[in-house]
């Protein structure tokens, strides 16, 4: 067992085990300003910031020379561990997080999914033991999969004694977790209530459902089917629903992996009107396209996800809005399924195909290398991108999302000149395809710092089991 690991049960807390970090000479970036100098980091936290700083007997000295050094990514759209269509995902918490740390995202915000008629309570607290083996801080969203009597009681116990003011609402999947209109209005204005935010998966559920009947029993039963059973009409459709219930219900509504040119003038429309909605898009859907669904012997199964990869031309509106603020957030909606064994159970009916891919590692490497180096986004937009406005829309900042006195010691140091090719077969998740297979990257994380810890460093995976702490969150913060 490591030391580290036998150590754990004779403290109060992890941050008795922590020594000091100085990681010196850094070229310091955040979502504010940037400048070159010193950090020392103590007890888990930052604690000094200056021009040069003098190394302490007890410090470990980091040479940044040479390097971009962000704050810990925070990605807030993540499902380790997550049953969907017969099998669970193929990251636990554990192998998750460790591959999450190895890309420079050192805190994640999964998902609680309520069996409909179970307490919300009670799922919380399964999911809590589920999580309770992450090498990784984390928080957790809670989804609203059915409205009864107790529902609004609950979700006020989740904002007051939980730490969770966010709340997930699908308007697809109504066979499981999807709701009726009448029911997101109803969790919509619970939401407000609460001076909760609102999480929406913008599809029209009802039309994708019949659009992959009719598929099917035209025998159209392949991945290829996929995409066209759901248009991006119908997430636009829902996108600029969405938009107008959320306004009449007063509710703060964040729309995650926005994929298309219609959901995205849909937001734009809405925020020019001066509502408070937000938008977040992954990686896929800013540099893969529809033609991953012509890929032979199967291979297209890989790339079902919901809602489906678009034509190309749907990228360049999605770059746009990211450049003029429309979406605030580059997440990953981590999900990943072994071709073998779980993708597979769909072989013979797309819609038995488990609808996801795995992201989480490469979220950084991929939007600084098509964003950052390509002039598409500022380097500063890509550090706000994939860490401040999610830690500030999700009650996390300061403590993450910054560099700051006070703020966890979760730090990045970027090699902006580093190299690679992502591949299944050197990444971390546990899956055995990945999506972006041959893309090559240029800007990795050389070490990555989480909670006051070196935790990678030069290839060097260093996490403990366990060691993730749960993130009690508040928006009024």
């Amino acid at each position: 067992m490591p030391e580290f690991a036998l150590l754990w049960g004779k403290h109060a807390t992890l941050e008795d085990l922590i020594v000091g970090i100085l990681l010196r000479n850094g070229d310091i970036v955040t979502a504010e300003k940037r400048w070159r100098g010193d950090i020392r980091c103590r007890g888990g936290r930052i604690v000094e910031l200056a021009e040069a700083l003098d190394a302490g007997s007890e410090d470990e000295v980091l040479d940044a020379s040479g390097h971009l050094v962000f704050p810990g990514g925070v990605d807030p759209h993540v499902h380790m561990q997550l049953p969907v269509a017969g099998t669970v995902s193929s990251d636990d918490f554990e192998s998750g997080t460790a591959a999450a740390l190895a890309g420079g995202t050192t805190t994640i915000v999964d998902f609680v999914h309520p069996e409909r008629g179970e307490s919300f309570l009670a799922a919380l607290a399964a999911r809590r033991e589920e999580a309770s083996k992450a090498v990784a801080d984390y928080g957790l969203h809670m989804a609203v999969t059915w409205w009864g009597e107790e529902t609004a009681r609950w979700m006020a116990d989740c904002v007051h004694q939980e730490g969770i003011p966010s709340f997930k609402l699908y308007m697809a999947y109504k066979e499981t977790v999807g709701l009726e209109d009448a029911q997101l209005i109803h969790a919509l204005e619970a939401a407000h209530n609460l001076d909760a935010r609102v999480l929406v998966h913008a599809e029209h559920g009802d039309m994708v459902e019949h659009l992959r009947s009719r598929l099917a029993a035209a025998g159209s039963l392949g991945p290829e089917a996929h995409p066209r059973s759901r248009p991006p009409e119908l997430e636009g459709e829902a996108t600029s629903r969405m938009t107008i219930l959320a306004e009449l219900a007063g509710a703060s509504v964040y729309i995650v992996h926005v994929t298309c040119r219609q959901a995205a003038e849909a937001l734009a429309k809405a925020q020019d009107s001066g509502w408070e909605i937000y938008g977040e898009t992954c990686p896929q859907y800013l540099l893969l396209d529809e033609s991953v669904y012509e890929k032979p012997d199967f291979e297209a199964a890989s790339f079902v996800i919901a809602p489906p990869i678009r034509p190309a031309e749907h990228q360049e509106a999605l770059w746009e809005a990211l450049r003029t603020g429309v979406l605030q957030v580059v997440a990953t909606d981590h999900c990943p399924f072994n071709l073998e064994g779980q993708k597979e159970l769909g072989r013979n009916d797309f819609r038995r195909i488990p609808g996801g891919a795995a992201g989480v590692e490469h979220r950084l490497a991929l939007l600084y290398s098509y964003g950052v180096k390509k002039g598409r986004i500022e380097l500063q937009q890509f550090v706000d991108l994939v860490s401040t406005r999610p830690a500030q829309l999700f009650g996390l900042y300061p403590r993450k999302g910054s560099i700051s006195i006070g703020a966890d010691a979760d730090l990045v140091l970027w090699d902006p000149e580093a190299t690679g090719t992502i591949s299944a077969s050197t990444h971390h998740h546990n899956c055995d395809r990945s999506i972006f297979e041959g893309f090559s990257v240029t800007g990795l994380p050389s070490t990555v710092v989480a909670a006051g810890r070196v935790q990678y460093k030069d290839g060097d995976l260093r996490v403990e089991r366990g060691a993730g702490r749960y993130l009690a969150r508040s928006l009024s913060a």
